[in-house]
């Protein structure tokens, strides 16, 4: 949009231009799909900038943009806001400093939250230093008091949180500041993932279930033998690191012969 034909201020047309920028690019990084997500900016004088609802991120327009007062109420009589917008107000109230919070569903932290994964944990330098620990929220509906609220004491104290079981809120001076913290919580998380995604073997034998480095080469073994017998197993090898053909290899050993035919890696 030419800002000589703008009907905002300047700052307003460079922050709606911005809110678009940001959302699509959240939305080409997987960050968030659908209509998921919402962003919002802080203007000068008070008033904000936020998402609208039922959007889809990836393709909004300026024009699309909501603006509403510290209340939630509508400004312009424009689009109607998030159904969100609560998040944004509760970070606003506790945050004099912040100006652009970004909401999103970062598929390996909502993931971390579900499988019970503190992303706490100092284990990443790089994190501690920037942002000095992920902390989850507990789980809360959407679109309700309850969810801002769940946030409200984190927020006071930390520019990033993971709703549990549903998304991530980052927040800082401005929306790259924002969308680069959403971009090192879903970095960090994947790294855990894939951590967690170590090479083991769970096998079900039966009523029995052999897991953990240590059970490798019998869990193999095991697999050759019950096929040899004609019987149907179950198993499941990652496929990390060349795990699947160094396990076939320990089992052939142990068997002293080699796999049954028809018996390929999972």
């Amino acid at each position: 949009m030419n800002p000589s034909s703008s009907p905002w201020s300047e700052e307003e047309t460079r922050q709606r231009n911005a809110l678009c920028k940001i959302g699509e690019l959240c939305y080409s990084r997987n960050y968030i799909a659908a209509a998921d997500g919402n962003l919002s900016v802080r203007l000068a004088d008070g008033d904000i900038l936020v998402t609208p609802t039922g959007a889809m991120k990836g393709f909004l327009q300026p024009h699309q943009i909501a603006k509403v007062d510290m209340t939630g109420a509508s400004v312009d009589g424009g689009p109607k806001a998030s159904s969100e917008i609560g998040i944004h107000l509760v970070c606003y109230e506790q945050r004099a400093d912040v100006r652009a919070i970004v909401h999103a569903h970062p598929p390996h932290a909502v993931a971390m939250t579900i499988a019970d994964i503190d992303m706490q944990l100092p284990i990443i330098p790089e994190i501690i230093v920037t942002l000095g620990g992920i902390p989850t929220a507990p789980i809360a509906t959407p679109g309700t008091h309850e969810l801002a609220d769940s946030i409200r004491g984190i927020v006071s104290c930390s520019d990033t949180v993971i709703m549990k079981n549903h998304g991530s809120v980052t927040m800082g001076p401005h929306l790259m500041d924002a969308y680069k913290k959403l971009d090192m919580v879903e970095h960090t998380a994947r790294i855990l993932w894939l951590a967690h995604c170590a090479p083991i073997v769970v096998l079900k034998l039966g009523g029995s279930v052999l897991t953990g480095e240590d059970a490798l080469a019998t869990a193999v073994h095991e697999v050759y033998r019950h096929v040899r017998q004609g019987r149907r197993v179950l198993a499941v090898v990652s496929a990390m690191s060349g795990a699947t053909d160094a396990l076939l290899q320990r089992g052939r050993a142990l068997d002293g012969e080699d796999a049954p035919h028809g018996l390929a890696p999972l």
